[in-house]
């Protein structure tokens, strides 16, 4: 088998220097002397016979050739990062840290009885913990590699199984002016109240759902917010039930009689971001979370692994 000449390092190098603008900046980025970039690069289009980059004042430009190798070598490097991974995954076993991106609508009780049973098994490996909107969880997928993402959405390329069928319902505040009606809400009426949404989490593809289309809506960032809000007197809102069953029992809250949409429902799916390079922490955890699901009150289950 033929080796390589140019290596992993020469391809960094280049990447850094179009990614940050020019060789000052690359060096800075890489902690690596300026001149040693230069040569790096000059290296690596003398072993190919033929230039990657044009200087435009101060910016280092790719050339057309220089375009395609730089995208291949992108999927090259990232391959090898990840091969690294799972010869780590395979050489120690438990993941040193584990990152979890988690949306919103989760139940939370559920949630937090799984982390806690997690904790004393860990083995010492460290939570990261992202709550996420909606797409936010296929933009972690995107930007980066997290071991596990509960989400509603599933990107392409990407296997997932449904963990549990989540379900919304439409509250407000006893006291609220809908509990005057004396006949099941339409949407008329009903797009007439102002409604709590949660806004989607999402920086580059954020998407609006489960909101009427008036302009009688406030936007809000968590779930936790909706619920002080609506609990408080001030608008309705599709709110997760696991998450408000202590504020129907107590009549903090109260379920609104609509014509239908009262309730929805749909599934989270766990997805595993590293794929076979998942580690057992990852898988444990994953396991803890169906058991805590199964004990959901009026949430669906559904056992996969």
């Amino acid at each position: 088998m033929k080796a390589p000449r140019v290596t992993l390092e020469q391809w960094r190098v280049l990447q850094s220097v179009v990614d940050k603008g020019g060789f000052a900046q690359a060096a800075e980025a890489l902690h690596k002397s300026q001149s040693s970039v230069s040569y790096t690069v000059a290296k690596l289009q003398e072993q190919l016979g033929y230039p990657l980059l044009i200087i435009e004042g101060r910016k280092a430009k790719l050339t057309e050739r220089g375009e395609v190798l730089l995208r291949r070598s992108r999927h090259l490097i990232k391959e090898a990062v990840e091969l690294e991974e799972l010869a780590h995954t395979l050489g120690q076993g438990w993941e040193p840290e584990l990152e979890l991106v988690v949306d919103q609508v989760f139940p939370t009780p559920a949630l937090l009885r799984a982390l806690n049973a997690f904790e004393p098994q860990s083995q010492g490996t460290q939570v990261q913990l992202k709550e996420v909107v909606l797409s936010g969880g296929l933009e972690a997928l995107k930007l980066g590699s997290p071991d596990l993402v509960l989400t509603s959405l599933v990107p392409k390329g990407y296997l997932a199984d449904p963990i549990v069928n989540v379900e919304l319902m439409a509250v407000a505040s006893p006291n609220h002016a809908l509990f005057q009606e004396g006949a099941p809400i339409n949407n008329e009426r009903l797009s007439r109240e102002l409604q709590l949404v949660i806004r989607d989490s999402a920086v580059e593809s954020s998407v609006d759902a489960g909101w009427l289309g008036t302009e009688r809506r406030w936007t809000v960032s968590s779930v936790q917010s909706a619920l002080e809000i609506v609990v408080s007197g001030i608008g309705f809102a599709w709110l997760p039930r696991a998450d408000i069953e202590s504020e129907l029992k107590v009549g903090k809250l109260k379920k609104l009689d609509l014509i239908s949409g009262g309730e929805r429902s749909f599934h989270l799916y766990a997805i595993f971001g590293k794929g076979q390079r998942t580690g057992p922490a990852t898988r444990l955890l994953v396991e803890l979370l169906q058991t805590e699901c199964n004990m959901c009150p009026k949430q669906t289950s559904l056992s996969h692994f």
